[in-house]
């Protein structure tokens, strides 16, 4: 405990005329800086005067002492700070710094024992089913404290895939994914939702988001497209200011590429995947994506460019290549243009076992993966399970000089310095008065504008015939039909509770088909049926029908898909429904899909995408309360044959264009 020499020698020079009894008192007042207890103390001891004076020196040694921690001194300059801890620790402490491990492994002995710097929620991943914030908190609080029982007391940083909404915690505000945002062309509605989340993700106790995903997604067979705000760069780069929501705006001459978390209601951000996730051959998930330098720079780099402006503390690396080299070993991008010429100075982190695929097959040589990957420059590893296997190489390949202490201190720096910008060292234990952020009204308020600002009119009116939306309110009798009319997981889609999302009452919210039934007249009799035949339209005389269909929920690679077509009964129902009765089809899905076989049959097409756990924003627009405004975010195809199609191509027949949209005005 006694480490400054001052303090030693005051020590020897104390112990021949005090008790060892006495002196421990009054050494543990004054290691608390409690002056005044221990001049009490003094007093109470047999040898008063004659080492009062010795006393002082005891006083005056611990607060050069407490000057000479810099790092626990928030007066000082973060850069001031990191060098200080930086000079204290062992290579075991930096390399646990490095570590990301699962909240499913993490016991308190773990993380003491490797000196782990970070946890994370996988997909799904949670302390219980349907735990409430405090559950949460309380979990967190537990991990905190015993990685705060350290040497050097450094904390952890948590993390979570936080991309629409807190969406792994139950009860949470699911805002639309981020497609369907891009629809709204609205930057600052993005920015409000990165701010709503990030108190939402604090309510749990968690200071991390792997968000914002900044892909430029140019092809829709891509699982991960619904991830993408869309194929136009310069819609990506607009929705970038969710990350001023998340981690809140960046006072004025602040330093470009400094990370940056204004307070404890902000949570640290991450711009992903790095670099040319979206441009893949076939869109197939963690493919490779072939492209010169100009289109690179041109098209998938530009988001990121905004990002380091905007503060953003981390940068998540993609689980596919470039050219045929693996992005988790491209020290040419990660070191040489993100880091040295873009002068980003958070934390590089890496996917979800991102370092175990850049071998075939994944983990034939973690030893080289460890390697390749830290000296191409990623900082932090999302191990995520095997942590011994993952610290013992980068240990040995460190002592072996294959990777040089200076890339460990870069990396330990970055992640360093994030921790004591966002306060972590100040405020290492979540905030219990949060809590009732979790699911609060005025962030769904929030989800079902977003709802409403998301939704894309595509046909109103077969050809010379009167426009169908907005439908009336009181009719004698309404069919709703369809998979995705009353089911929450499916308009919530993937990344919603489990990493693949679910189908049902799988969080709090209200379905489509609960919107309508509470936007309609009371007089109206609405009646649901989920596949109706034929026959049964024909003979109950609708005044009108709504099909909602879809896709089902994905996530990543299971959501690659070559054809893009409506899974049954979805075709079924538009063909059964849309004949005998006026209907209007609400798509429910994470991109363009095949729609054009139907489209004559449709008297109006809406294109919901993934609207989250507040369905009432499509009956609010469907029925006329507001108009429809919004515009998309991707070219909607003819055919699959097409793709991959983007706007600017010079061969670009589409179904309806990048930026398509028709405008209604809100009903008298």
């Amino acid at each position: 405990m006694y480490t400054h020499p001052f303090l030693w020698l005051t020590f020897v020079l104390c112990n021949s005329w005090f008790s060892f009894a006495e002196l421990r008192v009054v050494l543990f007042q004054v290691c608390r800086k409690d002056l005044r207890s221990s001049l009490l103390c003094l007093k109470m001891t047999t040898l008063q005067a004659p080492m009062l004076g010795i006393l002082l020196l005891l006083c005056w040694a611990v607060t050069i002492q407490a000057k000479h921690t810099r790092y626990k001194d928030p007066n000082q300059p973060v850069d001031v700070r990191v060098r200080d801890l930086m000079k204290r620790m062992t290579l075991a402490e930096k390399i646990g710094q490095m570590t990301q491990i699962e909240r499913q492994i993490a016991s308190a002995q773990v993380l003491k024992d490797y000196f782990i710097g970070s946890i994370l929620s996988g997909g799904g991943s949670v302390p219980a089913p349907h735990a409430s914030a405090k559950v949460w908190v309380n979990m967190i609080k537990k991990l905190q404290k015993a990685c705060l029982s350290t040497r050097l007391g450094i904390p952890m940083i948590y993390g979570i895939d936080a991309v629409h909404g807190h969406n792994t915690a139950y009860n949470a505000t699911i805002f639309p994914h981020n497609i369907g945002l891009g629809a709204t062309r609205d930057p600052d509605l993005v920015k409000r939702i990165g701010a709503a989340t990030a108190l939402e993700v604090r309510a749990t106790g968690i200071p991390y988001t792997f968000a914002p995903c900044v892909a430029v997604c140019r092809d829709p067979r891509w699982g991960r497209c619904y991830e993408s705000y869309s194929e136009d760069h310069k819609v990506v780069q607009a929705m970038t200011q969710i990350i001023l929501g998340l981690q809140g705006d960046i006072p004025a001459n602040y330093t470009k590429g400094f990370p940056y978390v204004a307070g404890k209601k902000n949570i640290a951000a991450c711009a992903k995947h790095f670099v040319g996730d979206g441009g893949t051959q076939k869109g197939i998930n963690s493919n490779n994506t072939i492209i010169n330098l100009h289109g690179l720079l041109g098209i998938h780099m530009p988001p990121y460019y905004d990002s380091i402006a905007k503060g953003v503390s981390s940068v998540m690396v993609s689980y596919s290549s470039l050219n045929g080299i693996k992005m988790h070993a491209n020290h040419h991008l990660i070191t040489g243009f993100l880091k040295n010429k873009l002068g980003f100075k958070g934390f590089v982190i890496s996917d979800y076992q991102g370092i175990d695929f850049i071998t075939t097959p994944p983990d034939a040589n973690y030893t080289y993966s460890v390697q390749t990957s830290v000296n191409a420059g990623i900082d932090m590893v999302m191990v995520p399970f095997d942590y011994h296997g993952f610290i013992s190489n980068l240990t040995t390949l460190v002592n072996a000089k294959v990777i040089p202490i200076s890339r460990i201190n870069d990396a330990v720096r970055r992640i360093l310095r994030v921790k004591f910008v966002m306060g972590l060292f100040e405020n290492p234990l979540p905030d219990k008065s949060l809590v009732d952020q979790l699911g609060k009204k005025e962030h769904r308020e929030l989800a079902r504008e977003a709802v409403r600002r998301s939704l894309v009119l595509l046909k109103n009116g077969k050809s010379g015939k009167k426009p169908l939306l907005p439908l009336p309110k009181k009719a004698d009798k309404i069919l709703v039909a369809g998979s995705h009319a009353d089911n929450l997981g499916y308009q919530c889609g993937g990344w919603t509770i489990e990493w693949q999302g679910g189908s049902g009452r799988i969080t709090a919210g209200t379905t489509i088909l609960d919107a309508i039934r509470s936007t309609a007249d009371p007089a109206t009799s609405i009646v649901f049926s989920e596949n109706p035949d034929a026959d049964f339209v024909k003979s109950n005389n609708f005044s009108y029908a709504i099909v909602v269909v879809g896709e089902p929920p994905y996530a990543e690679t299971a959501g690659d898909s070559l054809n893009l077509t409506i899974a049954e009964p979805g075709p079924s129902t538009i063909r059964a429904v849309c004949g005998p009765v006026k209907c209007a089809v609400i798509v429910i899905s994470g991109r363009p899909v095949v729609i054009e076989p139907y489209l004559p049959s449709m008297d109006a097409l809406v294109a919901a995408w993934l609207p989250g756990s507040e369905g009432q924003g499509v009956a609010d627009v469907l029925f006329g309360d507001f108009g429809f405004t919004g515009k998309l975010p991707r070219t909607w195809f003819k055919s699959v044959d097409q793709l991959p199609m983007n706007v600017g191509d010079r061969n670009y027949d589409p179904l309806f264009p990048f930026g398509f949209g028709l405008a209604t005005k809100a009903a008298l």
